[in-house]
Protein backbone atom coordinates (compact mmCIF):
# COMPACT_ATOMS: atom_id res chain seq x y z
CA UNK A 1 0.00 0.00 0.00
CA UNK A 2 1.06 3.89 -0.67
CA UNK A 3 0.21 6.87 1.55
CA UNK A 4 0.84 10.48 0.88
CA UNK A 5 2.19 12.61 3.71
CA UNK A 6 3.80 15.99 3.53
CA UNK A 7 5.90 15.19 5.91
CA UNK A 8 7.36 11.52 6.89
CA UNK A 9 9.74 11.51 10.12
CA UNK A 10 12.05 8.03 9.64
CA UNK A 11 13.08 7.67 13.90
CA UNK A 12 10.84 8.72 16.39
CA UNK A 13 12.92 9.74 19.06
CA UNK A 14 12.77 13.04 20.87
CA UNK A 15 14.38 14.80 17.56
CA UNK A 16 11.58 13.01 15.66
CA UNK A 17 8.66 13.35 17.77
CA UNK A 18 8.91 16.87 18.54
CA UNK A 19 9.15 17.97 14.70
CA UNK A 20 6.43 15.76 13.94
CA UNK A 21 4.35 17.44 16.49
CA UNK A 22 5.69 20.94 14.57
CA UNK A 23 4.85 20.04 12.10
CA UNK A 24 1.22 18.91 12.62
CA UNK A 25 0.79 21.80 14.49
CA UNK A 26 1.22 23.93 10.78
CA UNK A 27 -1.59 21.93 9.38
CA UNK A 28 0.65 19.35 7.90
CA UNK A 29 -0.25 15.72 7.44
CA UNK A 30 2.33 13.63 9.56
CA UNK A 31 3.95 9.96 9.86
CA UNK A 32 6.59 8.70 11.80
CA UNK A 33 8.33 5.60 11.21
CA UNK A 34 10.20 3.97 14.42
CA UNK A 35 11.16 0.54 14.55
CA UNK A 36 11.18 0.21 18.63
CA UNK A 37 9.27 2.95 20.68
CA UNK A 38 8.80 6.21 20.69
CA UNK A 39 11.45 8.15 22.12
CA UNK A 40 14.06 7.16 21.09
CA UNK A 41 17.28 6.47 23.33
CA UNK A 42 16.95 9.52 25.45
CA UNK A 43 13.59 8.36 26.64
CA UNK A 44 14.12 4.30 26.68
CA UNK A 45 18.21 4.00 27.19
CA UNK A 46 19.67 7.24 28.07
CA UNK A 47 18.45 11.02 29.63
CA UNK A 48 15.39 9.45 31.63
CA UNK A 49 16.39 6.00 33.11
CA UNK A 50 19.98 7.24 34.03
CA UNK A 51 18.60 10.23 35.74
CA UNK A 52 15.74 8.19 37.58
CA UNK A 53 19.00 6.03 38.46
CA UNK A 54 20.66 8.99 39.44
CA UNK A 55 17.96 10.09 41.69
CA UNK A 56 17.83 7.78 43.82
CA UNK A 57 21.54 6.97 44.04
CA UNK A 58 21.31 10.91 45.45
CA UNK A 59 19.24 10.10 48.06
CA UNK A 60 20.77 6.97 49.20
CA UNK A 61 24.06 9.68 49.48
CA UNK A 62 21.92 11.81 51.05
CA UNK A 63 20.05 9.45 54.04
CA UNK A 64 23.93 8.59 54.83
CA UNK A 65 24.86 12.27 55.39
CA UNK A 66 21.71 12.76 57.69
CA UNK A 67 23.26 12.69 60.28
CA UNK A 68 25.01 16.11 60.08
CA UNK A 69 21.49 17.42 59.53
CA UNK A 70 20.42 16.28 62.83
CA UNK A 71 18.56 13.23 61.75
CA UNK A 72 19.36 9.84 62.67
CA UNK A 73 18.38 6.99 60.68
CA UNK A 74 19.00 2.95 60.69
CA UNK A 75 21.22 1.32 58.50
CA UNK A 76 20.98 2.93 54.73
CA UNK A 77 20.21 -0.59 52.62
CA UNK A 78 19.18 -0.29 48.68
CA UNK A 79 16.60 -2.32 47.17
CA UNK A 80 17.92 -1.94 43.57
CA UNK A 81 15.28 -4.04 42.25
CA UNK A 82 13.09 -1.75 43.56
CA UNK A 83 15.07 1.05 42.13
CA UNK A 84 14.95 -0.52 39.14
CA UNK A 85 11.01 -0.44 39.19
CA UNK A 86 10.83 2.94 40.03
CA UNK A 87 12.77 3.73 36.77
CA UNK A 88 10.42 1.76 34.27
CA UNK A 89 7.50 2.75 35.90
CA UNK A 90 8.98 6.61 35.07
CA UNK A 91 9.60 5.61 32.29
CA UNK A 92 6.70 4.05 31.11
CA UNK A 93 4.41 6.92 31.89
CA UNK A 94 6.55 9.35 29.90
CA UNK A 95 6.30 6.59 27.01
CA UNK A 96 2.20 6.95 27.48
CA UNK A 97 2.90 10.54 27.38
CA UNK A 98 4.76 10.35 23.69
CA UNK A 99 2.06 7.98 22.54
CA UNK A 100 -0.83 10.43 23.26
CA UNK A 101 0.80 13.42 21.74
CA UNK A 102 1.00 11.73 18.57
CA UNK A 103 -3.10 10.80 18.85
CA UNK A 104 -3.81 14.12 19.94
CA UNK A 105 -1.85 15.88 16.73
CA UNK A 106 -3.08 12.95 14.88
CA UNK A 107 0.25 11.56 13.62
CA UNK A 108 0.39 8.32 12.16
CA UNK A 109 3.10 5.89 13.72
CA UNK A 110 4.47 3.32 11.86
CA UNK A 111 6.10 0.75 13.86
CA UNK A 112 8.62 -1.46 11.56
CA UNK A 113 12.44 -0.58 9.76
CA UNK A 114 12.03 2.06 7.11
CA UNK A 115 14.34 2.68 4.27
CA UNK A 116 14.42 5.74 1.86
CA UNK A 117 14.20 4.26 -1.44
CA UNK A 118 15.09 6.35 -4.93
CA UNK A 119 12.98 7.23 -7.55
CA UNK A 120 10.30 4.77 -8.73
CA UNK A 121 6.75 4.04 -9.32
CA UNK A 122 5.55 5.32 -5.82
CA UNK A 123 7.67 9.07 -6.59
CA UNK A 124 9.71 10.54 -9.22
CA UNK A 125 12.46 11.71 -6.54
CA UNK A 126 14.15 10.04 -4.17
CA UNK A 127 12.59 9.89 -0.48
CA UNK A 128 10.06 8.42 -0.10
CA UNK A 129 10.50 4.94 2.55
CA UNK A 130 9.25 1.86 2.31
CA UNK A 131 8.58 0.56 5.91
CA UNK A 132 9.22 -3.29 6.65
CA UNK A 133 5.74 -4.07 9.15
CA UNK A 134 6.60 -6.60 11.87
CA UNK A 135 4.16 -8.99 10.06
CA UNK A 136 6.45 -8.68 6.81
CA UNK A 137 4.58 -6.69 4.51
CA UNK A 138 5.29 -3.04 3.08
CA UNK A 139 4.33 0.14 3.51
CA UNK A 140 5.76 2.82 0.79
CA UNK A 141 5.46 6.39 2.34
CA UNK A 142 5.81 9.34 0.63
CA UNK A 143 6.29 12.56 1.78
CA UNK A 144 6.74 15.63 0.40
CA UNK A 145 9.25 16.95 3.33
CA UNK A 146 11.87 13.52 4.91
CA UNK A 147 13.63 14.39 8.11
CA UNK A 148 15.96 11.85 8.98
CA UNK A 149 16.19 11.18 13.02
CA UNK A 150 17.48 8.08 13.10
CA UNK A 151 19.55 8.56 16.61
CA UNK A 152 22.76 6.78 17.48
CA UNK A 153 24.41 4.15 19.01
CA UNK A 154 26.95 3.26 21.64
CA UNK A 155 30.88 3.31 19.95
CA UNK A 156 32.52 0.29 20.23
CA UNK A 157 36.18 0.15 21.60
CA UNK A 158 38.06 -2.20 19.00
CA UNK A 159 39.24 -5.27 20.99
CA UNK A 160 37.12 -4.62 23.33
CA UNK A 161 33.80 -5.19 21.97
CA UNK A 162 30.88 -5.47 24.44
CA UNK A 163 29.25 -8.67 25.37
CA UNK A 164 26.28 -7.98 27.64
CA UNK A 165 27.61 -9.63 30.43
CA UNK A 166 31.35 -8.55 31.58
CA UNK A 167 32.16 -6.40 29.14
CA UNK A 168 28.93 -3.75 29.35
CA UNK A 169 27.91 -0.76 27.30
CA UNK A 170 25.48 1.71 28.97
CA UNK A 171 22.39 0.37 27.39
CA UNK A 172 23.93 -3.10 29.05
CA UNK A 173 24.58 -1.20 32.12
CA UNK A 174 20.76 -0.38 32.29
CA UNK A 175 19.67 -3.81 31.55
CA UNK A 176 21.74 -5.02 35.10
CA UNK A 177 19.69 -6.50 37.86
CA UNK A 178 21.97 -6.67 40.72
CA UNK A 179 24.93 -4.23 41.19
CA UNK A 180 28.14 -5.63 40.32
CA UNK A 181 31.14 -5.42 43.54
CA UNK A 182 33.62 -3.61 41.41
CA UNK A 183 33.23 -1.78 37.99
CA UNK A 184 35.85 -0.10 35.59
CA UNK A 185 34.18 2.50 33.36
CA UNK A 186 36.66 3.23 30.08
CA UNK A 187 35.51 6.74 29.35
CA UNK A 188 35.66 9.75 31.47
CA UNK A 189 32.89 11.58 29.37
CA UNK A 190 29.47 12.85 30.10
CA UNK A 191 28.31 9.00 30.21
CA UNK A 192 31.29 7.70 31.58
CA UNK A 193 31.00 10.33 34.37
CA UNK A 194 27.70 10.00 35.01
CA UNK A 195 27.85 5.96 35.67
CA UNK A 196 30.67 6.38 38.34
CA UNK A 197 28.83 9.08 39.94
CA UNK A 198 25.74 6.92 40.89
CA UNK A 199 27.19 3.49 40.89
CA UNK A 200 29.64 4.67 43.69
CA UNK A 201 26.57 6.32 45.65
CA UNK A 202 25.27 2.39 45.38
CA UNK A 203 28.23 1.24 46.96
CA UNK A 204 30.15 0.41 43.75
CA UNK A 205 33.62 0.57 44.10
CA UNK A 206 34.27 2.62 40.92
CA UNK A 207 37.59 3.13 39.01
CA UNK A 208 37.38 5.63 35.76
CA UNK A 209 39.80 5.53 33.13
CA UNK A 210 40.23 7.92 30.42
CA UNK A 211 42.15 8.33 27.74
CA UNK A 212 42.62 12.43 27.89
CA UNK A 213 44.47 14.22 30.31
CA UNK A 214 41.12 15.15 31.78
CA UNK A 215 37.44 14.27 33.25
CA UNK A 216 35.10 15.82 31.06
CA UNK A 217 37.38 17.02 27.87
CA UNK A 218 34.97 19.25 26.05
CA UNK A 219 34.42 21.15 29.21
CA UNK A 220 36.28 24.19 30.74
CA UNK A 221 39.75 23.21 32.45
CA UNK A 222 38.84 24.53 35.79
CA UNK A 223 35.83 22.21 35.90
CA UNK A 224 37.55 19.13 34.84
CA UNK A 225 40.05 19.65 38.21
CA UNK A 226 37.17 20.63 40.29
CA UNK A 227 35.73 17.22 39.40
CA UNK A 228 38.13 15.09 39.19
CA UNK A 229 39.05 16.48 43.00
CA UNK A 230 35.65 15.75 44.50
CA UNK A 231 35.55 12.09 42.62
CA UNK A 232 38.60 11.44 44.27
CA UNK A 233 37.31 13.00 47.45
CA UNK A 234 34.47 10.73 47.68
CA UNK A 235 36.69 7.43 47.06
CA UNK A 236 35.98 7.04 43.41
CA UNK A 237 39.61 6.31 41.49
CA UNK A 238 40.12 8.31 38.61
CA UNK A 239 43.17 7.49 36.12
CA UNK A 240 43.56 9.98 33.22
CA UNK A 241 45.94 10.13 30.29
CA UNK A 242 45.47 6.31 30.50
CA UNK A 243 45.49 3.59 27.14
CA UNK A 244 43.46 0.77 27.59
CA UNK A 245 45.25 -2.42 25.50
CA UNK A 246 42.25 -4.22 24.59
CA UNK A 247 45.04 -7.17 23.64
CA UNK A 248 45.21 -7.77 27.51
CA UNK A 249 41.82 -9.06 28.37
CA UNK A 250 41.14 -11.99 30.46
CA UNK A 251 37.74 -12.79 31.83
CA UNK A 252 37.09 -15.49 34.14
CA UNK A 253 34.88 -16.32 37.01
CA UNK A 254 36.00 -13.36 38.74
CA UNK A 255 35.21 -10.38 36.23
CA UNK A 256 37.89 -9.04 33.92
CA UNK A 257 41.50 -8.13 34.07
CA UNK A 258 43.07 -5.82 31.89
CA UNK A 259 45.72 -3.32 31.53
CA UNK A 260 46.51 0.38 30.65
CA UNK A 261 49.91 1.96 29.76
CA UNK A 262 50.23 5.71 31.52
CA UNK A 263 53.09 7.79 30.79
CA UNK A 264 55.08 4.71 30.02
CA UNK A 265 53.63 2.48 33.35
CA UNK A 266 51.75 -0.35 32.75
CA UNK A 267 48.63 -0.60 35.38
CA UNK A 268 46.93 -3.79 36.23
CA UNK A 269 42.90 -3.03 36.76
CA UNK A 270 41.18 -5.52 37.97
CA UNK A 271 37.32 -5.25 38.38
CA UNK A 272 33.78 -7.78 38.24
CA UNK A 273 32.65 -5.43 35.28
CA UNK A 274 33.97 -3.12 32.91
CA UNK A 275 31.63 -0.38 31.21
CA UNK A 276 32.91 1.11 27.88
CA UNK A 277 31.78 4.57 27.35
CA UNK A 278 33.60 5.92 24.57
CA UNK A 279 31.02 8.10 22.94
CA UNK A 280 28.02 7.64 20.34
CA UNK A 281 27.64 6.33 16.95
CA UNK A 282 25.57 8.00 14.44
CA UNK A 283 22.96 5.47 12.81
CA UNK A 284 23.41 5.14 9.25
CA UNK A 285 23.12 2.38 8.20
CA UNK A 286 20.75 -0.10 6.36
CA UNK A 287 18.40 3.81 5.87
CA UNK A 288 19.07 3.44 1.88
CA UNK A 289 20.98 6.39 1.67
CA UNK A 290 22.75 5.10 -1.20
CA UNK A 291 19.55 5.71 -2.91
CA UNK A 292 19.95 9.50 -2.72
CA UNK A 293 22.50 12.34 -2.82
CA UNK A 294 22.24 12.33 0.79
CA UNK A 295 26.80 12.52 1.85
CA UNK A 296 27.72 10.84 4.95
CA UNK A 297 31.33 12.02 6.06
CA UNK A 298 33.54 10.52 9.30
CA UNK A 299 30.14 8.72 10.24
CA UNK A 300 27.55 11.41 9.88
CA UNK A 301 24.81 13.09 7.80
CA UNK A 302 26.39 16.34 6.54
CA UNK A 303 23.43 19.23 6.79
CA UNK A 304 23.57 22.77 5.81
CA UNK A 305 22.30 25.42 8.51
CA UNK A 306 19.18 24.46 7.67
CA UNK A 307 19.62 20.55 8.44
CA UNK A 308 19.35 19.97 5.05
CA UNK A 309 20.75 17.36 3.59
CA UNK A 310 22.37 16.78 -0.35
CA UNK A 311 18.60 16.79 -1.34
CA UNK A 312 16.72 19.80 -0.42
CA UNK A 313 13.29 17.87 0.55
CA UNK A 314 15.54 15.58 2.32
CA UNK A 315 16.55 16.73 6.18
CA UNK A 316 18.43 15.24 8.73
CA UNK A 317 18.26 16.08 12.75
CA UNK A 318 19.80 15.07 15.94
CA UNK A 319 22.67 12.35 16.61
CA UNK A 320 22.56 10.87 12.89
CA UNK A 321 24.21 14.70 12.41
CA UNK A 322 26.61 14.43 14.70
CA UNK A 323 27.38 17.83 16.54
CA UNK A 324 26.17 18.31 20.24
CA UNK A 325 24.58 14.95 20.49
CA UNK A 326 22.49 15.94 23.24
CA UNK A 327 18.01 15.42 23.27
CA UNK A 328 17.61 20.07 23.06
CA UNK A 329 19.66 19.93 20.76
CA UNK A 330 17.86 17.54 18.29
CA UNK A 331 14.43 18.86 19.47
CA UNK A 332 15.56 22.35 18.46
CA UNK A 333 16.92 21.09 15.43
CA UNK A 334 13.72 19.51 14.35
CA UNK A 335 11.83 22.49 15.03
CA UNK A 336 13.86 25.03 12.80
CA UNK A 337 13.57 22.07 10.39
CA UNK A 338 9.98 21.93 10.19
CA UNK A 339 10.29 25.69 10.63
CA UNK A 340 12.55 26.28 7.46
CA UNK A 341 10.57 23.89 5.03
CA UNK A 342 7.16 25.69 6.01
CA UNK A 343 9.12 28.71 4.71
CA UNK A 344 8.72 30.67 8.54
CA UNK A 345 12.17 31.88 8.30
CA UNK A 346 13.38 30.69 11.58
CA UNK A 347 16.45 32.25 13.07
CA UNK A 348 19.58 29.52 12.90
CA UNK A 349 21.64 28.70 15.98
CA UNK A 350 25.15 27.69 16.93
CA UNK A 351 26.46 24.70 18.79
CA UNK A 352 28.07 26.97 21.80
CA UNK A 353 25.03 28.35 22.63
CA UNK A 354 23.19 24.88 23.11
CA UNK A 355 23.21 24.30 27.44
CA UNK A 356 25.28 21.09 28.43
CA UNK A 357 24.35 19.16 31.26
CA UNK A 358 26.06 16.18 33.08
CA UNK A 359 24.20 14.52 35.97
CA UNK A 360 25.62 13.20 38.92
CA UNK A 361 27.49 14.41 41.76
CA UNK A 362 28.65 16.94 41.29
CA UNK A 363 26.45 18.54 38.52
CA UNK A 364 28.02 20.18 35.67
CA UNK A 365 26.00 22.61 33.24
CA UNK A 366 27.52 24.54 30.84
CA UNK A 367 26.80 27.27 27.93
CA UNK A 368 29.30 28.85 25.25
CA UNK A 369 32.74 28.86 25.60
CA UNK A 370 35.52 27.46 27.57
CA UNK A 371 38.34 29.92 28.51
CA UNK A 372 40.82 28.37 26.21
CA UNK A 373 38.78 28.06 23.44
CA UNK A 374 37.40 31.93 23.50
CA UNK A 375 41.54 32.90 24.02
CA UNK A 376 42.04 30.43 20.35
CA UNK A 377 39.49 32.67 18.88
CA UNK A 378 41.50 35.20 19.76
CA UNK A 379 39.46 37.48 22.44
CA UNK A 380 40.82 39.40 25.02
CA UNK A 381 39.41 37.96 28.17
CA UNK A 382 38.44 38.72 31.55
CA UNK A 383 36.46 36.05 33.69
CA UNK A 384 34.38 36.07 37.20
CA UNK A 385 34.35 33.19 40.04
CA UNK A 386 32.27 32.82 42.78
CA UNK A 387 32.25 29.43 44.97
CA UNK A 388 29.23 27.93 46.37
CA UNK A 389 30.96 27.99 50.16
CA UNK A 390 30.42 31.24 50.21
CA UNK A 391 26.53 30.77 49.22
CA UNK A 392 24.52 30.73 51.94
CA UNK A 393 21.70 28.47 50.38
CA UNK A 394 24.31 26.00 49.36
CA UNK A 395 25.58 25.86 52.76
CA UNK A 396 21.99 25.34 54.30
CA UNK A 397 21.25 22.38 51.04
CA UNK A 398 24.50 20.79 52.89
CA UNK A 399 26.60 20.88 49.75
CA UNK A 400 28.70 23.85 48.92
CA UNK A 401 31.18 22.30 47.06
CA UNK A 402 31.63 24.09 43.06
CA UNK A 403 31.69 27.03 41.64
CA UNK A 404 30.29 29.24 38.86
CA UNK A 405 32.83 30.86 35.97
CA UNK A 406 31.96 33.50 33.75
CA UNK A 407 34.41 34.40 30.64
CA UNK A 408 33.91 37.23 28.70
CA UNK A 409 34.93 39.88 26.24
CA UNK A 410 36.94 42.52 27.82
CA UNK A 411 36.49 44.62 24.53
CA UNK A 412 32.39 44.46 24.06
CA UNK A 413 31.61 43.18 27.57
CA UNK A 414 30.15 40.30 25.90
CA UNK A 415 29.36 36.89 27.82
CA UNK A 416 31.61 33.87 25.94
CA UNK A 417 30.92 31.12 28.23
CA UNK A 418 29.11 30.50 31.39
CA UNK A 419 30.73 27.06 33.28
CA UNK A 420 28.86 25.69 36.38
CA UNK A 421 29.95 22.99 38.64
CA UNK A 422 27.94 22.29 41.81
CA UNK A 423 24.76 20.99 43.50
CA UNK A 424 21.67 21.89 41.06
CA UNK A 425 23.02 23.69 38.75
CA UNK A 426 21.70 21.96 35.64
CA UNK A 427 18.50 23.80 36.92
CA UNK A 428 20.41 26.97 36.81
CA UNK A 429 21.77 27.28 33.20
CA UNK A 430 18.96 28.13 31.27
CA UNK A 431 19.67 32.21 32.47
CA UNK A 432 23.15 31.77 31.20
CA UNK A 433 22.24 30.80 27.60
CA UNK A 434 19.01 33.12 27.79
CA UNK A 435 21.62 35.86 28.73
CA UNK A 436 24.16 34.28 26.05
CA UNK A 437 21.10 34.65 23.41
CA UNK A 438 20.23 38.27 24.20
CA UNK A 439 24.16 39.22 23.86
CA UNK A 440 23.89 40.54 27.37
CA UNK A 441 27.00 41.68 29.51
CA UNK A 442 28.02 40.40 32.57
CA UNK A 443 26.74 44.00 33.86
CA UNK A 444 23.32 43.43 33.04
CA UNK A 445 22.75 39.86 33.84
CA UNK A 446 24.39 40.87 37.87
CA UNK A 447 22.20 43.58 37.99
CA UNK A 448 19.08 41.54 37.79
CA UNK A 449 17.72 41.45 41.43
CA UNK A 450 18.16 37.76 42.37
CA UNK A 451 15.83 36.53 45.29
CA UNK A 452 17.80 35.34 48.45
CA UNK A 453 18.69 32.86 49.61
CA UNK A 454 18.76 31.16 46.50
CA UNK A 455 21.81 29.39 44.30
CA UNK A 456 21.20 31.74 41.36
CA UNK A 457 22.51 34.22 43.51
CA UNK A 458 25.91 32.35 42.46
CA UNK A 459 25.45 33.37 38.84
CA UNK A 460 24.98 37.09 39.67
CA UNK A 461 27.87 37.35 42.10
CA UNK A 462 30.13 35.62 38.85
CA UNK A 463 28.36 38.09 36.83
CA UNK A 464 29.81 41.00 39.09
CA UNK A 465 32.96 39.36 39.82
CA UNK A 466 33.77 39.91 35.91
CA UNK A 467 33.99 43.51 36.60
CA UNK A 468 35.48 43.71 40.75
CA UNK A 469 31.94 44.10 41.91
CA UNK A 470 31.32 40.85 43.77
CA UNK A 471 30.18 41.39 46.82
CA UNK A 472 29.66 38.28 49.42
CA UNK A 473 33.52 36.90 48.66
Amino acid sequence: MTKQYDVVVLGGGTGGYVAAIRAAQLGKSVAIVERDKLGGTCLHRGCIPTKALLRSAELAHAMRESESFGITVGAVTVHFPKVLERKQQIVDQLHKGVQFLMKKNKIDVYTGNGRVIGPSIFSPRSGAVAVELPDGETENLVPAQLILATGSRPRQLPGLETDGELILNSDHALQMETLPRSILIIGGGVIGVEWASLLHDFGVEVTIAEYGPRLVPYEDAETSKELERLFKKRGIKVITGAQVMAETVVKDERGVTLKAERNGELLELNCQRVLVSVGRQANVEGLGLENTDVKVERGVIRVNEWLQTGESHIYAIGDVIGGMQLAHAASHEGILAVEHFAGMKPAGYADHLIPRCVYGRPEIASVGWTEAQAAEKGYTLKTGKFSFKALGKALVHGDADGFVKVVADKETGDILGVHMIGAQVTDLISEAALAQLLNATPWEVGSVIHPHPTLSEALAEAMLAVDGRMINA
